[in-house]
């Protein structure tokens, strides 16, 4: 079965046909870095992250980009809230939002280019917009007409006639014309260019900074749902314009909401992934952020995340005690790379999910069942089930981004010491509450459990002797 991807262009879902045979080429609209990441950020980051392991999974050459928007009218005015450089505090988010990627499993993207290091192929671009008549300098700006490109609307499913402005008139010809360009502010950081020295506009990096690594067309281009307009829109706007096809196809994720409102900076309700992070296991909180598909909403609780944390931990759970049962299995904290799985070895009916719109619900519902059965397959000492389900459950967890050993790696070089001195010590204390069962001094065995559950390290006594995992 193909690949098939609701595409929000043409409103279908559509055979993903890539333009080149065995590659597939993403361009992601990804953050402005005016503050840390919020979970809507990590859950558009996983939802992507997805699509790329899945195209990887599937046998394609992926290349990946998502661009940082490192200058724009909210950085600078968190900036100077701050009393700090601009380009300090971008850097300081953009720094942010790596940690958060890297936390939550968020593979890294083929390229991560930046605005402000891509203005020549700003003003190439706006230089050939101008050439065909289809932009104009006003004022020091320099602005889209967006009455010269009729397909405008196409991808929101707007009439230009009833759209209202989402940018100051300005010296705009028309209230609907958006700036490709912005003229120089006192104290605002410039770059030169033939009509005035400014800065870019939002929606102009992008196509500039898409074509000029992707090529003038690509396979997929995405993002959050709150980007098909304007900020979508207008880049195949002044993309075909200029004469380039851009994206083939268009996806787009769902919206966290909380309280029923979508979680924003503007709203005040946003949630910061590392104060998220402080509480929560980076893992349940992926389990979390990426199990609804991608294209639905999510509302965001406490209870949800502590039921993808129980979800994960019978994935866990078993894989444990499988390898236990098995005779072993890969170390935690080996961080030698793996191979991507192939399509071919994973359940039928989990790639079949997968290749449908990549319903994910639907796959993480093969890989619970698949669990289950493992599970029977343990407790009846099926040592060939056990394993057949071990396997699967491996390359789907794997598959998703969810495989515990990915987590485990990426700690920190501290985590990973501690991590040592815990795998030496909870044994230890393990082996004493045995002896001191052994001459039936139970009170010390229950005091070396009582610590131990202190500690958040929770033991199963099983036939086979004591099993233990933190959490």
């Amino acid at each position: 079965m193909a690949l098939r991807l609701l595409d929000t262009l043409t409103r279908t879902t559509r055979e993903f046909t890539p333009l080149h045979p065995g590659v597939a080429s993403i361009y992601v609209c990804g953050p402005t870095v005016q503050s840390p990441p919020h979970v809507g950020h990590a859950r558009s980051a996983i939802a992507f992250d997805i699509l790329s392991r899945w195209l990887s999974v599937s046998g394609y050459e992926v290349t990946f980009l998502r661009n940082v928007t490192d200058i724009d009218d909210k950085i600078l005015h968190n900036a100077g809230h701050e009393e700090i450089p601009w380009w300090a505090l971008a850097a300081r988010n953009t720094r942010a939002f790596t940690a958060a990627y890297d936390a939550l499993n968020v593979l890294p993207p083929t390229g991560e280019p930046r605005a402000t290091g891509h203005v020549p192929e700003m003003v190439a671009l706006m230089q050939r917009l101008i050439d065909g008549g289809h932009a104009y300098a006003a004022g020091g700006d320099v602005y889209f007409d967006v009455r010269s490109f009729p397909a405008y609307g196409a991808l929101s499913g707007q009439r230009p006639e009833a759209m209202l402005s989402t940018e100051d008139q300005g010296a705009k010809r028309d209230p609907l014309d958006f700036a490709l360009w912005k003229g120089a502010k006192p104290g605002e950081p410039a770059w030169e260019t033939p009509w005035g020295p400014g800065r870019p506009g939002w929606h102009l990096e992008c196509s500039a900074m898409a074509t000029r690594y992707l090529g003038p067309d690509f396979d997929i281009h995405g993002g959050g749902l709150d980007l098909v307009f304007p900020h979508h829109e207008n880049e195949i706007a002044q993309s075909n314009a200029a004469g380039d096809g851009f994206a083939r196809y268009w996806l787009h994720n769902g919206m966290v909401n909380t309280s029923g409102e979508k979680m924003s900076k503007s709203l005040g309700n946003s949630l910061v992934v590392a104060d998220v992070l402080e509480r929560a296991r980076p893992r349940a909180v992926r389990y979390f952020l990426g199990s609804p598909h991608y294209r639905s909403d999510l509302d965001w609780s406490e209870d949800g995340l502590a039921e993808a944390d129980a979800a994960y931990t019978r994935i866990e759970n078993f894989l444990d005690r499988a390898a236990e049962a098995l005779g072993g299995c890969q170390d935690l904290d080996d961080e030698t790379p793996r191979a991507r799985p192939a399509k071919s070895s994973l359940p039928v009916a989990f790639a079949a999910a997968m290749d449908d719109d990549l319903a994910v619900p639907r796959a993480l519902g093969v890989l619970h069942e698949t669990v289950r059965a493992g599970n029977t397959a343990l407790a009846e000492g099926h040592k060939d089930a056990v394993a057949a389900s071990y396997d699967a459950v491996s390359i789907m967890v794997d598959t998703l981004g969810l495989s515990p050993t990915d987590f485990a790696a990426a700690g920190t070089e501290e985590d990973v010491a501690l991590r040592h001195v815990v795998d030496h010590l909870v044994p230890a204390m393990l082996e004493g509450r045995h002896a001191a069962r052994e001459r039936k001094d139970f009170a010390e065995a229950d005091r070396l459990r009582d610590a131990l559950a202190h500690a958040g390290v929770v033991v199963e006594d099983t036939a086979a002797g004591p099993r233990w995992r933190i959490g």
